[in-house]
């Protein structure tokens, strides 16, 4: 019987074995083999003839097989794949090329080129450019088994190396992007509750980032090497999101023609996207995340009914398929995310009380990017870099006169939007490498969207009533103090920001100390 662990460290002294990983420590019984967990991105055209062969010979791959490599490339950017196979000739593509373009992409995943008309010489000058192995020939299923558990117990080592030196950050750091203080506190909670099983609910606006904590939380967690499922709630029909999430069985209802499992089986052990056919027979979420981590986005539409039974399988950890009387027992981690208040939604009886205590186990608030506006420049560099990766572009920079206009926007759609605004702008930029302030067509002051700026706060009114005067004193230092905050003391800058003279600002910061007092 196979053990399904993520291994970094293999350690023997003669008795026993023990495995060694960035967040647990267990022993294994001697003679019991393991198969190594492992994430495999496969550049072949046709689609490869030997998948099969392959998961026979390793039990705990997970493979994405594509045919373009430009698709490939944009996957390697956006997701984590523990090694790379490429099998030549790939159309449009030469090995040096795709070489050098998954080295810029990822310099640590390691690379795999397999060649049918390969020889000697290519092998010596691959190797040389960075490949970790060259096969010659289609191969047999055995030698590229043993190759692939190769590259990734050597990624591994060398990850825990550089770990532990301090010479790199854990995994999961790349997901979170920004020094701020609130994303530091984001960082820490990450780090404490990532390897833990307890649910976590993430709040924040639309475009905040949301899923990024949730795969961070994913890569921080012993369940990194299995699936992460991502699921949006408000974007499945409700009369299918039953058997999305849970599966069904043949005859359960119109269109279920096929036995299918649902999105928590789906996801035991990791994240995993799949498209959404009741026709078609596949397993169903939760089986997809077996092992790993569920990701519940908009979770605040989910149908009465379906909260219910989704807290019966927090509580219980099984579940029964739609049409099935059979208790399918799972072990997965729900991460779940919201960006309505869904206290508000309580008292409007739309959110089960007792869903919402199981779901705000660890609570994590994704701040507005106008709350973080420090972290502008850091995620400017971030994403001019990936989206030049992605699109195969020399990098660009962002001079300090760009910064500047990107940090006196107040970004309505937050991350999300900057990222679209930096899309366009290294698309229409053409061949120059610097991005100017007019490559940014973003509305001006007068006109930038300040609705969200200038909403009222939500005040609930006591019954014995409130003190007017104190409560609006509070309130005003309190947007005072941010914005002073978040222009390093600035009072010019900050008068702009919150559409004031600076000489009232003035008045309303000498003010207010007496107004504190008589309080």
């Amino acid at each position: 019987m196979w053990d399904y662990v993520k291994i970094v460290v293999k350690v023997s002294d003669g008795s026993s074995m023990e495995e060694r990983t960035y967040g647990e420590t267990r022993a294994v019984k001697p003679g019991r083999p393991i198969a190594l967990m492992m994430r495999l991105l496969w550049f072949t055209s046709p689609v490869a003839a030997g998948l099969q062969q392959l998961r026979g010979r390793l039990p705990g791959i997970s493979v994405e097989a594509v045919s373009d490599g430009l698709a490939g490339l944009n996957a390697l950017a956006n997701y984590s794949y523990d090694v790379v196979l490429a099998d030549f000739p790939l159309a449009g593509w030469t090995a040096e090329e795709l070489l050098e373009a998954l080295r810029r992409a990822s310099s640590i995943t390691p690379v795999v080129i397999r060649h049918r008309a390969g020889s000697m010489s290519d092998a010596v000058r691959l190797t040389k450019l960075g490949a970790f192995q060259f096969l010659n020939g289609d191969g047999n299923a055995a030698q590229l088994a043993y190759v692939l558990e190769a590259a990734v117990e050597d990624r591994r080592t060398r990850e825990l190396a550089l770990f532990g030196h301090g010479l790199c950050d854990p995994p999961w750091k790349t997901f979170l992007v920004g020094e701020s203080r609130r994303m530091r506190e984001i960082d820490q909670i990450v780090q404490l509750a990532g390897p833990r099983r307890a649910t976590v609910l993430i709040t924040g606006e639309t475009g905040t980032g949301k899923e990024m904590v949730a795969r961070a939380l994913h890569m921080a967690s012993g369940r990194s090497q299995f699936p992460m499922v991502a699921v949006n709630c408000m974007a499945l029909p409700e009369n299918l999101l039953e058997a999305e999430l849970f599966g069904h069985v043949k005859g359960a209802f119109t269109g279920a023609l096929n036995h299918r499992v649902g999105r928590f089986e789906q996801a035991q052990g990791g994240t995993l996207r799949a498209p959404v056919n009741a026709l078609n027979h596949r397993v169903g979420r939760f089986e997809q995340a077996q092992g790993g981590t569920l990701f519940l986005d908009e979770v605040g539409d989910l149908p009465l009914d379906i909260q219910a039974k989704l807290l019966r399988v927090l509580q219980e950890r099984e579940f029964q398929r739609l049409g099935s009387s059979e208790n399918v027992k799972v072990d997965v981690r729900v991460v779940a995310a919201s960006n309505c208040d869904l206290v508000e939604r309580m008292r409007q009886a739309r959110f089960r009380e007792d869903f919402y205590y199981r779901l705000n186990v660890v609570p994590v608030h994704v701040p507005p990017l106008r709350e973080r506006l420090s972290d502008i420049p850091v995620l400017v560099h971030h994403l001019v870099d990936k989206i030049c990766r992605q699109e195969q572009l020399p990098p660009k920079q962002a001079p300090r006169e760009t910064m500047q206009r990107l940090t006196s926007y107040s970004w309505p759609g937050n991350v999300r939007q900057l990222e679209n605004a930096i899309e366009n702008a290294v698309a229409l930029s053409g061949p120059r490498q610097t991005l100017y302030p007019s490559d940014f067509p973003l509305p001006s002051r007068a006109q930038a969207p300040v609705a969200v700026l200038g909403a009222a706060p939500v005040v609930a009114l006591p019954d014995g009533g409130l003190d007017f005067q104190r409560t609006m004193g509070a309130i005003e230092r309190q947007i005072l103090d941010q914005a002073l905050s978040k222009t390093g003391g600035n009072k010019k800058r900050a008068a702009e920001m919150l559409r004031l003279k600076r000489t009232t600002l003035a008045a309303k910061l000498r003010s207010r100390e007496t107004l504190a007092a008589a309080y």
